[in-house]
């Protein structure tokens, strides 16, 4: 009898750096069976057996290679994480239990008391909240700047900078930053630049190679797909991973092996999904444009977005969000939302259905009446999350509120 093909024999993941993405995305992180299993296995348990007292030992004091507990590590989560490095071209990975985790874990493991943040004013709203709230009572300042106002984000930094933070694109506003010029700003005054990757996800863009030294994944949207598990991630060098790690094992917010493996198969198809995300997105903006209902759209691949050449160099399209104002205030907005029949009212992103949203009531209610206008979240603004239908029926059915506005 022939003997059995483990993963690491179909694929060697040392030669990562000679696969395309395509095949990073669906080799790298596989999981051995002594079953034959083609599929990669799901380890559902909370914890591992040794083979002696002295195994165990060696592997808690860390002498040793190996699986100790589920909230440390566990097969299908190291899987994971694997390929997700591999992809954004990463030393490591550490997944976690939420794309909120993932933030709050790697700013309390790299900051302290005393230190400054800065960010990015153009944020998903609970990272705004995390940051000028739950961060300020652990004795760190955060100074928000608008994302491409250069000038800005030099004069924010002080002698207690340790980390700028941004997204690009933004959330929902769909602004794009220079990853470059800020990441040389960054370690030109010793700090680290942190970039949410979430809106292109590694198959439209990778930060690291920009410049960037950490880069924020809510696994929940893109890197999933179809809408069914909460997960984050973290990626970039070793030396600064470790400490998120070591963090994540003594407060627990890991990811479970069940929504890792989700996570594992919905990496297979993110460049096919991203790509018919993009292409679809471009369409509905270049008709949102043109609809005497509505007054400004937002979409970096649209040429007349004030950063699409930008968003052209960095990125290989332009991603499934597409924001717009409606002509009129609040009432306009919910009515085109509330006429829709097919589309998803709920503020997810990322999945394959279309999802619709009012910002300004759901995912950045939170802020004050002042830091929505700051942010440019105004009360007639929409974001659609392009999903897979047919974008015929996309624009059919935003066209039952935008056509009986005026």
């Amino acid at each position: 009898m022939s003997k059995e093909k483990t993963g690491e024999e179909l694929f060697d993941p040392s030669q990562a750096t000679d696969a395309s993405f395509d095949t990073l995305a669906i080799r790298t992180g596989r999981l051995s069976t002594d079953q034959g299993s083609h599929g990669e296995p799901i380890f559902t348990t909370s914890s591992f057996v040794f083979e002696n007292a002295a195994q165990a030992a060696a592997r808690f004091a860390g002498d040793e290679d190996g699986f100790i507990y589920s909230r440390f590590s566990n097969p299908t989560v190291s899987a994971f994480e694997e390929r997700l490095a591999a992809l954004e071209g990463a030393e490591r990975c550490v997944a976690t239990a939420s794309g909120m985790s993932t933030i709050m874990a790697t700013m309390v493991a790299l900051l302290e008391n005393g230190d400054q943040l800065v960010s990015s004013r153009s944020v998903f709203g609970t990272t705004n909240v995390l940051f000028d709230k739950y961060l300020r009572r652990m004795g760190i300042e955060t100074t928000f700047v608008d994302l491409t106002d250069y000038e800005a984000w030099e004069d924010a930094i002080s002698d207690k900078t340790k980390v700028l933070f941004l997204e690009t694109p933004s959330n929902p506003l769909s602004e794009v930053a220079d990853i470059p010029r800020l990441a040389k700003l960054a370690h030109d005054n010793g700090a680290l630049l942190v970039v949410d990757n979430c809106f292109c996800t590694p198959a439209l863009q990778k930060p690291l190679a920009l410049g960037a030294d950490i880069v924020i994944h809510s696994a929940t949207k893109f890197l999933d797909g179809q809408g069914r598990c909460l997960g984050g991630a973290v990626v970039g060098r070793n030396e600064e991973l470790a400490e998120i790690w070591t963090f994540l094992r003594s407060a627990g917010p890991t990811m479970s092996p069940f929504n890792a493996w989700v996570f594992l198969k919905g990496l297979e198809t993110l460049s096919l999904r991203m790509q018919a995300h993009s292409a679809s997105a471009l369409k509905l903006a270049v008709w949102l444009e043109e609809h005497p209902s509505v007054e400004k759209v937002f979409y970096s691949g649209l040429p007349t977005h004030p950063q699409h050449l930008l968003a052209r160099e960095q990125q290989k399209a332009f991603g499934g969000v597409v924001s717009f104002r409606v002509k009129g205030g609040r009432e306009q907005a919910w009515q085109v939302i509330d006429s829709t029949k097919f589309l998803s009212i709920t503020a997810n992103l990322g999945d394959a259905k279309t999802t619709i949203t009012h910002p300004a009531t759901t995912t950045h209610g939170r802020l004050s009446d002042e830091d929505k206008e700051r942010a440019g979240i105004s009360e007639n603004l929409i974001r659609v999350a392009v999903g897979l239908e047919d974008i015929e029926d996309i624009k059919a059915d935003l066209s039952h509120g935008l056509d009986s506005l005026f």
